[in-house]
């Protein structure tokens, strides 16, 4: 018998198996399909590939404003692909070495549950203390009509060797405008449906507003409140029809599918009593435990954030109280990321949910464009927002549009992880000139001392 069976060897099913096997578990893992799920083959690591490519030919584009005058003779998509697949596989095969080293026995197989103890893959079954499924997400296109003909995918932009002359982008999180600034960049005509009133919607609406303001600089056409109804395409090209307030029709080459769902059919999960809400997330407590005692899940198969770093956090913690542990996973702490140009960075509350949920809010605001490094490098674009509690000076969030947003939101997880108060961050030292200035800067604004602001 296994002290732990784990389900899906994605990033969170591949951190999971080892830290299990670091807790001295003996571990088995099931993967149907490639070692690194989503992430490593359709997702963070593609993506980011692709956009390091739009990256670089923006730079070279103004280039100019630093005496270097440089033409750009071609982009050649191919190589990026070649490029993407190349890292790709390099790390799948960093992990299952890593695996193996762990003493991880690997199993391939379509894995499905018979009871809490045991799990059938491809008709062997094996025995097991405790279970943990992390089985990732899938692309699902909506239902509608005439889609199909029109449809372009995620997985097939990370293979294209053209870009579409223009494209619908249905929905406006975080996969849907990365997706955008890319397709953007390499000449496409883009147009947002955005069903809600903004972009990013579950974030600070002066983040949302930011990113916005940059993508229609950028020609992108964003219109809020606007549904997908039907697709027409005939031999003079494809019309869409947008219903909301105002129905409206626009004429596009590709509407782009986006939406993933939760792989959690075929699992026998209901069989066995497992909870799932509507969209067939698993439910998990704060412990990461499912509704079925003895069996944890992770990642984009529950109910919350799909984000890969989501899914290697819970790893650990599902893992260790796998192992008797009781240990609460902290979602308060989950920063969420955009590699668009600028980059964003978020964790914890907007300004309009604190509000929402009672806190007697104080905010600090720093622009990019007054920051020293920013300047420099022409990359003024943005802001750092921290949002606190006036009381207490607890940080409640922390939301930074801009250059190396992605990485300078790590210290900001950091000091509310170390319940660390906007004071103390406002009297903190930075290396000069750097980004991360403006953290600082907008602890001090928060606290109404603010160096390098006038005065209100």
């Amino acid at each position: 018998m296994y002290d732990v069976t784990v389900i899906g060897g994605g990033s969170g099913g591949y951190a999971a198996a080892i830290r299990a096997a670091q807790s001295g578990a003996n571990v088995v893992l099931a993967e149907c399909a490639e070692t690194g799920g989503t992430c490593v083959n359709r997702g963070c690591i593609p993506s980011k590939v692709w956009l390091r490519a739009a990256d670089l030919l923006e730079r070279l584009k103004t280039g100019k404003e630093f005496g270097i005058n440089a033409s750009v003779k071609e982009v050649d998509f191919k190589t990026i692909v070649e490029r993407k697949n190349g890292v790709s596989a390099e790390i799948r095969m960093g992990m299952e070495a890593l695996l193996q080293n762990n003493g991880v026995e690997i199993i391939k197989g379509r894995a499905v549950l018979k009871s809490p103890q045991l799990v059938d893959v491809d008709s062997r079954t094996i025995e097991t203390k405790r279970i943990i499924i992390a089985t990732g997400s899938s692309l699902s296109a909506p239902e509608i009509p005439g889609l199909k003909k029109a449809a372009m995918t995620t997985d097939e932009v990370l293979e294209m060797t053209t870009a579409p002359k223009s494209i619908l982008v249905c929905g406006a999180g975080y996969i849907e405008i990365e997706m955008a600034s890319l397709l953007n960049t390499f000449g496409c005509k883009v147009i947002i449906a955005a069903e809600s009133a903004r972009i990013l919607p579950k974030e600070d609406s002066d983040t949302s507003q930011r990113i916005a303001q940059v993508l229609r600089e950028k020609g992108v056409e964003i219109i809020p409140r606007a549904s997908l109804e039907s697709v027409e395409t005939d031999e003079t090209g494809t019309t869409c029809k947008l219903s909301g307030p105002k129905e409206r029709r626009v004429n596009v080459e590709k509407v782009l599918v986006s939406k993933r769902v939760p792989n959690t059919s075929d699992l026998g999960l209901k069989k066995i009593g497992l909870k799932l809400n509507e969209d067939n997330g698993v439910w998990v407590n704060d412990l990461l435990e499912s509704s079925v005692q003895g069996i944890y899940t992770i990642g984009d198969a529950t109910d919350g954030w799909m984000l890969s770093h989501v899914a290697s956090s819970m790893a650990v913690f599902a893992a260790e109280n796998a192992m008797g542990a009781k240990n609460r996973y902290p979602s308060n702490l989950i920063p969420r990321c955009l590699w668009t140009q600028p980059e964003m960075g978020a964790v914890g509350l907007s300004e309009e949910d604190a509000e929402k949920q009672g806190y007697d809010v104080e905010t600090g605001v720093f622009p990019y464009s007054i920051n020293g490094l920013a300047m420099v490098r022409n990359q003024v674009d943005g802001a750092v927002k921290i949002v606190s509690d006036d009381r207490y000076g607890e940080i409640l969030g922390v939301h930074i549009v801009g250059s190396n947003a992605t990485e300078i939101i790590g210290e900001a997880v950091l000091a509310m992880q170390l319940e660390s108060t906007v004071q103390e961050l406002a009297r903190s030292i930075r290396v000069h000139p750097t980004f991360s200035e403006a953290v600082v800067d907008a602890a001090r604004d928060a606290k109404n001392w603010a160096l390098y602001l006038p005065r209100s």
